[in-house]
């Protein structure tokens, strides 16, 4: 099992750039089902669960080129539905949690489709019920293989209806707006995820000629067409990546300059890093952290302590809140970190404690972090990733942390960073891979 061995306390300088979006990546791949033209996606990640979702589509009889290192053609001519009753297309799929967002496109197209329970993080109870709701109101029936877990959705027509999803859920909105597109009539989608990863969905999926009004809202409209055609797409730049440097320029104390963020698409991400007392600067849509070497936590207008939490967008996002609560460590004041949207991401703290961290973990959802104002230093430790974003925070903290860190599991980073390692090294991090 590969893992990260990592001496901290260097402070890094240099320029990063963002990988493409890992969560608009595994939404815009399944779409290609939509269509039996070629559809090309740029800014793709080299990351293990894109890998793994590309992978899947080959064996399901996507034609697949890849055209340059973050460009790949896809081409969904035909579908080899014996295949999807195979253990070997359950074990493929169940593997990420991205597999679940096959349906929709399959059942508009072909009236048909399977998938096994999805795997992913285990960071809590991710509900499946919003993804089957939305696709029975549209027209499908759904057969359940209890033994083996498997899926399947039919119908002979979906037909368009209005719908109020009980959740914002994002891969439960992109898979409904999948399936609405080729539905009959017309579907209107209440209470939508308005993502920018969905934003990218609904915009590249009416360049191949579907019909959806509302984008980028909570309620979207959505003319059914007859077919849809291919298309070139280019993903956004990763905002959890992006908020993930923002967060260790300021822990290592280090001078970091972003390129090409996408700034428009990052929502609050900036402003709540800034609560931090984190400074930067817009430059063109490059983003500039300048070397700190302190950042002071904002307090409320009543000078009550600062609350940092999570929601659905366009709330800050539930990925960011480990990488928020880490930065948080060295800042000079103490913040409540509230992670409402799942129950078990705040469990790695423990490691950082046993850094030397000062956090209170009061339950599973709520943290205090009492900073230290850099005026003691982590120490390194051994420790394993949990999740992907966990990891990431992990890998933070060790980089800022006096000493070795080892951690293992790397597999659960790579999921969601592309190489790195090697990113890291370019500016100044001593990390290095050890199979």
């Amino acid at each position: 099992m590969a893992k990260f061995e990592i001496y901290g306390g260097n402070k890094l300088k240099g320029e990063l750039t963002p990988q493409g979006a890992k969560n608009e990546a595994l939404q815009v791949i399944c779409a290609v089902l939509l269509s039996k033209e070629k559809i090309t996606l740029s800014n793709i990640p080299n990351i293990l669960d894109i890998n793994r979702l590309i992978e899947l589509l080959k064996h399901m009889g996507v034609k697949v080129e890849q055209l340059s290192a973050d460009t790949y053609s896809f081409e969904a001519t035909d579908i080899d539905f014996d295949y999807m009753q195979t253990q070997d297309f359950i074990n493929q799929a169940n593997r990420l949690r991205g597999s679940i967002m096959i349906l929709g496109p399959l059942l508009a197209r072909f009236k048909k489709g399977h998938a096994p329970r999805p795997g992913g993080d285990k960071i809590g109870r991710r509900k499946l019920d919003i993804h089957f709701d939305g696709l029975l109101q549209l027209g499908a029936k759904l057969d359940v293989d209890e033994e083996r877990m498997l899926y399947s959705l039919h119908t002979d027509q979906l037909k368009g209806c209005y719908m109020h999803l009980e959740e914002a859920s994002v891969t439960a909105t992109a898979n409904i707006i999948m399936a609405a597109v080729l539905a009959e009539g017309k579907t209107t989608i209440f209470n939508a995820a308005c993502e920018p990863y969905l934003y990218q969905l609904c915009s590249m999926l009416n360049s191949m000629g579907a019909k959806i009004s509302g984008i980028g809202s909570n309620l979207l409209t959505i003319e059914g067409v007859e077919t849809l055609h291919g298309c070139s797409h280019r993903l956004l730049p990763d905002m959890i990546e992006i908020g993930s440097f923002i967060g260790m320029a300021a822990i290592t104390q280090s001078e970091i300059n972003i390129k090409n963020v996408g700034y428009e698409h990052l929502g609050i991400i900036p402003n709540v890093f800034q609560r931090l007392g984190i400074q930067m600067e817009r430059r063109g849509d490059d983003l500039f952290i300048p070397a700190q070497e302190h950042y002071e936590v904002d307090t409320f207008m009543d000078g009550s302590i600062m609350t940092i939490a999570d929601a659905p967008w366009p709330g800050f996002t539930p990925d960011l809140i480990s990488i928020v609560l880490v930065t948080a460590i060295q800042a000079q004041g103490s913040v409540l970190i509230h992670q409402k949207m799942f129950e078990s991401r705040l469990f790695f703290v423990d490691k950082l404690i046993d850094m030397g961290a000062q956090i209170i973990l009061c339950d599973p959802h709520r943290a205090t972090v009492i900073g230290l104002d850099h005026k003691f230093p982590l120490r390194g430790t051994t420790m394993s990733s949990p999740d992907i974003r966990a990891g990431v925070a992990l890998l933070i903290a060790a980089l800022s942390a006096k000493g070795k860190s080892v951690i293992y599991n790397i597999d659960q980073i790579d999921r969601g960073y592309q190489g790195i390692d090697s990113r890291l090294q370019s500016i100044g991090a001593d990390i290095r891979r050890i199979d």
